[in-house]
């Protein structure tokens, strides 16, 4: 299908991924997910509730309503030697993120032990997922590739072009990261895909000083915030399967916010949305345009 787009409005489709734009209203769409205190998803919030500005000017918010278009879900998993001690815990976490997404969203389980391995493809098999879930192991003496794993899993996603795609992963703050991918790098690809990156990482925060680690930490830091996922440190290992249930919950729950935007050749390059409910924390997508763009 083709559209007609002016030179302006143009611009700004191209720039607001995988938000859309309309010369016909010039309005911009970008999904929100609420939380609470808890982190428990915050769903029944109107357009009153929500304010939206771009590079720090208000926006006229229009209509909001629960985000309907199919998810795409890579679950990305850590199989490398330090998750042996949470394995159970791995699968159980596996096991409720499935089970609440079950029939609502497109996943593939992959693992990043040693390196990039896809477990199951893509697919709303339930029982295909959690077989494979239940055949996650440990590799013995495997370390971790998390990196290489993220730009191949945003790679493929950008072949794909799925409506709203999203990255989760489940990991053990302990392993040792064996990729040399600069941060910068894995950033643009995610970027690139359009998804929405969430981390979960279970144990005691890592402070080794490796270079793989510090590039891992400034994906997981910057790549969460840009995309408006969700970062978590889950210190006890039972605690893996509630937040991984959280995180699929508030999938579900997350609002597609419609605001106004006039016409401009220069698009905005940052937005900022928020609540006004006392308690209540917003997360949206902080960058309007692809990484690298100006």
């Amino acid at each position: 299908m083709k559209y007609v787009l002016s030179a302006g409005a143009l611009v700004a489709a191209c720039m607001l991924l995988p938000s859309t734009v309309s010369t016909q209203s010039r309005t911009a769409e970008v999904y929100v997910s609420v939380v609470d205190g808890r982190g428990q998803s915050a769903p029944g919030l109107t357009a009153e509730d929500f304010r939206v500005r771009e590079d720090g000017v208000a926006r006229e918010v229009l209509k909001v309503g629960t985000a309907t278009e199919p998810l795409t879900v890579a679950l990305v998993v850590d199989d490398s030697q330090a998750a042996t001690p949470a394995v159970q815990m791995i699968r159980e976490a596996m096991e409720e993120f499935l089970k609440t997404l079950e029939g609502k969203a497109e996943v593939a389980l992959i693992t990043f032990g040693d390196r990039p391995t896809i477990v199951v493809d893509y697919t709303t098999d339930q029982k295909k997922l959690q077989d494979g879930a239940k055949r996650i192991f440990p590799r013995s003496g495997a370390g971790g590739n998390l990196l290489d794993t993220l730009v191949e899993v945003s790679k493929g996603l950008q072949k794909r072009k799925p409506k709203r795609p999203v990255i989760a992963v489940l990991m053990m703050d302990g392993s040792v990261e064996f990729s040399d991918q600069y941060y910068q790098t894995v950033l643009d690809q995610i970027e690139k895909s359009g998804a929405a990156l969430h981390v979960a990482a279970l144990g005691a925060p890592n402070d080794g000083m490796s270079d793989g680690l510090r590039n891992r930490n400034q994906v997981v830091a910057i790549g969460t915030e840009r995309t408006g996922g969700r970062r978590e440190q889950v210190l006890a290992l039972t605690g893996a399967a509630p937040e991984m249930k959280k995180l699929a919950q508030e999938l579900l729950d997350q609002y597609v916010v419609t605001y106004g935007r006039p016409e401009t050749l220069i698009p905005p390059q940052k937005i900022e949305v928020t609540v006004t409910k006392p308690g209540l924390t917003a997360r949206a997508r902080t960058r309007t345009g692809l990484a690298g763009a100006k």
